[in-house]
């Protein structure tokens, strides 16, 4: 079983790999569901373990105008040569079907720089998930990460489980969202390749004005999991 690690820190980087993680998706703005991380941060992670990039460079929905996919395209080439193995994306239309047009133009430059793609969780808003997933495998997703159209990915293990079938192996399905030890084997018999998971707690400092949410790694999480798979 493949583990991606979701973090927001170099010290996230080496938690996961001390613990065995294959990869990790970097983020920024982990509150928000990840935001596009700093260039730097992505080339210090790089050196430690396999980095696949959150590439969102704003927060809300799935649908992007010719602008954001302009700032998209930039924002690949910087990710590519800052080490970045892969990107993590999902562009959706305004009825939450899979936009193909704007995404086959991000994995065209993606691919053009070598790297490797994961369709994020907004295929979990999107509707006719068979077709969705149909359309995801034609534009040459390396993979796909997915709660079953649910909150959480335990909720969501019918769903997963048909992707599995449905998908036939043309593409990695990867769980994701509430995976932890209690339930990561269960998800893992769904025949997944793949799990995806945080690990960190928060803190809210004191006198932020606002500001957010300082995480902190938990290596125990990381290490339960891992050694599920040993």
């Amino acid at each position: 079983m493949t583990l991606e690690v979701c973090i927001d820190s170099h010290e996230g980087a080496l938690v996961a790999a001390r613990f065995g993680a294959k990869r990790v998706e970097l983020c920024s703005a982990l509150s928000v569901g990840g935001l596009t991380p700093s260039i730097g941060l992505v080339s210090e992670c790089a050196e430690v373990i396999e980095v696949h990039a959150m590439l969102r460079h704003r927060e809300g929905d799935f649908v992007y105008t010719a602008r954001d996919i302009e700032i998209m395209l930039d924002d690949i080439d910087f990710l590519a040569k800052s080490g970045a193995s892969g990107i993590v994306f999902g562009c959706l239309t305004e009825q939450n079907e899979i936009a193909s047009k704007a995404n086959a133009v991000l994995i065209k430059e993606a691919k053009d720089l070598g790297l490797e793609t994961t369709f994020h969780r907004a295929f979990d808003f999107s509707q006719n998930p068979k077709e969705s997933l149909k359309k995801i495998i034609d534009l040459g997703f390396d993979r796909l990460l997915t709660a079953g159209q649910k909150s959480k990915a335990i909720d969501g293990i019918g769903l997963i489980r048909d992707l599995v079938e449905w998908s036939g192996g043309r593409i990695e399905i990867m769980a994701g969202s509430g995976v932890n030890a209690a339930n990561a084997m269960k998800l893992a018999h769904a025949g997944i390749d793949a799990l995806h998971f945080t690990s960190y707690t928060g803190t809210e400092l004191q006198n932020t004005f606002g500001m957010g949410v300082k995480t902190i790694p938990d290596p125990k999480k990381i290490e339960s999991i891992s050694n599920l798979f040993r």
